[in-house]
């Protein structure tokens, strides 16, 4: 998208602005405060089920088409990597890590984003490269030395929960998939299948109540994080440019970092910061040197100008660089 489609008044780009970025950026700490009642797997299962529920009813009452048979077997395998190996493993570090070091690990995601497009035929500009590896040291920093060295298992998951999810964004792109809100509620639709089934196997169980406050996290994952989060920032795609609407992927994690020291009182260590900051570094210059791309386009033909949709959570020709954020 090279300009926006609609006019829209500063007070309401502002509003969707400060939406995506408040309440993607709680939805780390909701994560944390949910898994005090529900195991992680079951979790994104009960979360997934009724935001898909909730979206695909609406969306089809409203008019939208149900994806094709074809669509619904991509959207299987999209759900794999975009819900199983991306939002249930951030619950799973969650239950040995903070929400706010979560948040800065999942914040390098547009790194591998930029590695994958890479190896799939785009060549990353000068800037996009200073981008990566600037980006990259700061996860090598945020790797060894710090609290999240301390947890195999939290650092496993938040490596190969960007990893997912950037693979993921990339692969979609080349396939054809609905409208972005049904590709989006179809996909939590087929992703709880497959988190039932992984709940399963690893022997989930809710064997008490789970309390209110737990529950309420719950609800305030699927209302503000799946739904309203979403749906303004589909909304910023369609009246802002790439950049402005995706410019959540390094407000949210110091964002997600301040709301975990103030509400759920956790500590952040110089070295948590510092590695944040280097690898926010990184994606601030990718960030910048795509939007530069963009502004100024190379003469394309027909066919080229008119790009295959991306993935489930941005539409045709509105595409940012990737998506509702993994939490």
């Amino acid at each position: 998208m090279s300009t926006p489609t609609k006019p829209a008044s500063a007070l309401a780009v502002g509003l969707a602005l400060a939406a995506v970025y408040i309440l993607w950026g709680s939805t780390y700490l909701a994560i944390r405060f949910a898994l005090e009642g529900y195991p992680p797997f079951t979790l994104a299962a009960i979360r997934m089920a009724i935001a898909g529920s909730l979206m695909y009813a609406v969306l089809r009452w409203r008019g939208t088409p149900a994806p094709t048979k074809k669509q619904w077997i991509t959207l299987a395998k999209l759900s794999i990597f975009m819900v199983v190996l991306s939002n249930a493993l951030v619950n799973l570090a969650e239950t040995q890590v903070g929400s706010g070091l979560a948040a800065i690990a999942v914040a390098s995601m547009p790194l591998f984003a930029g590695v994958f497009s890479m190896l799939r035929g785009r060549h990353p500009s000068r800037m996009e490269w200073a981008g990566l590896i600037i980006g990259f040291l700061g996860v090598i920093w945020l790797s060894v030395g710090g609290e999240l060295s301390g947890s195999t298992l939290g650092l496993v998951c938040l490596i190969i929960a960007p990893l997912a999810w950037a693979w993921g964004s990339i692969w979609s792109r080349d396939q054809d998939l609905p409208e972005p809100f049904m590709a989006a509620a179809a996909q939590m639709l087929v992703g709880t299948l497959w988190l039932v089934l992984v709940a399963v196997v690893a022997g989930e169980r809710i064997t008490v109540m789970p309390s209110a406050g737990a529950t309420a996290a719950l609800l305030y994952l699927v209302v503000a994080g799946s739904i309203f989060g979403f749906t303004a920032y589909i909304w910023l795609l369609h009246h802002v440019r790439p950049a402005l609407a995706t410019s959540y992927a390094y407000v949210n994690p110091p964002l997600a970092v301040v709301i975990g020291a103030l509400i759920g009182g956790e500590v952040f260590t110089s070295h948590d910061i510092g590695a944040m900051a280097v690898i926010l570094a990184g994606v601030v210059l990718i960030t910048l040197a795509k939007a530069r791309a963009t502004a100024t386009p190379v003469a394309q033909t027909p066919a080229q100008a008119q790009p295959a949709n991306t993935n489930a959570n941005t539409p045709p020709r509105e595409r940012a660089p990737e998506n509702e954020p993994v939490a």
